[in-house]
């Protein structure tokens, strides 16, 4: 039997030191989700969330994927999604503006570097029009109520409190990105920013836990659903998201000396999923802009404005047909979308062109990369298929339990972006610390060698 090298994990200062500094930095971060933006009135931010049926909204939604720093209103309550925001939109703008496509080509160091300067740059005017938006939001929806102890505004006596709200959420979300950098340079290597959506997603368990104790009836039904649902999301994640296709590729024999060395036969590995969990996330933001924009037109006194904001809040409300439909479809569009673009950033045409190898039976250059591209786009349909099922199974598992059970509880209309987050994060995690150790040497048969 195979023995891993998982017995040694304590064992390397340095990977424990990598564990310590990780599990510290998300402390830190826990705690400072626990402090409340200056001038806000909890009180009437929790009426809100009473009143709207949490678990079976998009603020619901949002909430848990920030791990009830929306609901506390915190200075974390915008999290790190307008960086991930700007990033998505730094990420697709380089195959549409051919000078920086030609730069991350050419110098794919620099080109990093220049764009996380500009997701940055972007990532600030991005917060505050989040937060303002954010504070408008609430406000509709409180009526008459005021969710502020001042009045908000950029004039007169209102001026100095409303910018020192929108500093605190600005800081808060800019605090996050930071924490996030550290823990991916001192702690766990590139999982910075999804460790901390990690840490959201698992400390809204023990309230959902108890809500669904609380309801009383049908506890075990609800927890066997659970755990299908879950069941369900680990086997897409570990048996068709973690799939790739191994395409063969053969690379040039070198000279030493007199002699010429044997060609390399390797391969490329294309992943079912390159997209990973941004499609997701993506799909759930961009079906929450037509709520928001109705919160502002259901007031209207024009009768058709008002009628058609409250089409649009029937349409897109979480767990209507409609919304499961369009979410379904817009995971599945834009899977195959964010794929191509990272597929066309790694130009293995060219690469493999400059190195001499060459796919077998296939031209070099231009006719490896469109090749390569057909194999990407037919194995990424898998993929996309799946994330997008496991996305929506929450939803048609709610109508198939029993109505009130099921809203009562409200775990499975948040749960389907929170489960493909912790077990993606999870997956990636364990991966990375297995290759620490090997690296580290802490693996049998090179201990016992």
């Amino acid at each position: 039997m195979k023995r891993s090298a998982w017995k040694y994990l304590w064992k390397s200062k340095d990977i424990r030191k990598m564990l310590l500094n990780t599990l510290l930095l998300l402390v830190l971060y826990r705690l400072a989700a626990n402090i409340p933006v200056p001038g806000i009135v909890r009180e009437v931010i929790s009426g809100i969330f009473q009143r709207q049926a949490p678990n079976l909204s998009i603020l619901g939604v949002f909430d848990l994927l920030s791990g009830g720093t929306l609901s506390n209103f915190s200075i974390l309550a915008m999290g790190v999604y307008p960086y991930i925001t700007a990033q998505i939109i730094i990420q697709l703008l380089i195959p549409i503006i051919p000078s920086l496509q030609k730069m991350t080509q050419e110098d794919p160091r620099e080109g990093q570097k220049m764009m996380e300067k500009w997701t940055i740059l972007l990532t600030i005017p991005m917060a505050v029009l989040s937060a303002i938006g954010q504070i408008q939001l609430f406000g509709q929806l409180a009526g008459g109520t005021s969710i502020l102890n001042y009045t908000f505004g950029f004039k007169g006596a209102s001026l100095l409190p409303t910018l020192t709200t929108l500093f605190s959420m600005v800081g808060g979300t800019m605090l996050g990105v930071w924490i996030g950098q550290l823990i991916s340079e001192y702690g766990i290597p590139n999982q910075g920013l999804s460790l901390i959506i990690f840490a959201g997603v698992v400390s809204r368990i023990p309230s959902n836990l108890y809500r669904l104790i609380l309801t009383g009836e049908s506890v075990a039904l609800l927890l066997l659903a659970m755990l299908a649902v879950l069941a369900i999301t680990i086997f897409a994640i570990v048996y068709v998201q973690q799939g790739k296709r191994n395409v063969p590729v053969l690379f040039p024999g070198r000279r030493v000396g007199n002699r010429m060395s044997m060609p390399v036969h390797s391969n490329i590995p294309l992943m079912v999923n390159m997209a990973g969990m941004i499609p997701l996330i993506f799909a759930q933001t961009i079906l929450s802009l037509p709520t928001i924009i109705a919160q502002f037109m259901i007031n209207s006194k024009t009768e058709w404005v008002a009628n058609l904001a409250n089409g649009m809040q029937t349409t897109f409300s979480v767990g209507s047909v409609w919304y499961v439909v369009l979410f379904f479809l817009l995971v599945l569009l834009l899977t195959f979308f964010y794929t191509e673009v990272l597929f066309e950033q790694q130009n293995y045409g060219e690469n493999l062109k400059k190195q001499g190898a060459q796919i077998p039976g296939i031209l070099r250059g231009e006719p490896t990369q469109r090749y390569l591209a057909k194999v990407q786009r037919r194995i990424t349909l898998v993929g996309a298929v799946f994330l997008a099922v496991v996305a929506v199974c929450p939803y048609l598992l709610q109508w198939v339990l029993p109505e009130g059970t099921a809203k009562q509880s409200g775990l499975f209309i948040v749960s389907a972006a929170g489960l493909l987050i912790v077990v993606g994060v999870v997956r990636d995690v364990f991966s990375i610390i297995e290759t620490e150790l090997k690296l580290h040497g802490y693996d049998e048969k090179l201990i016992n060698a």
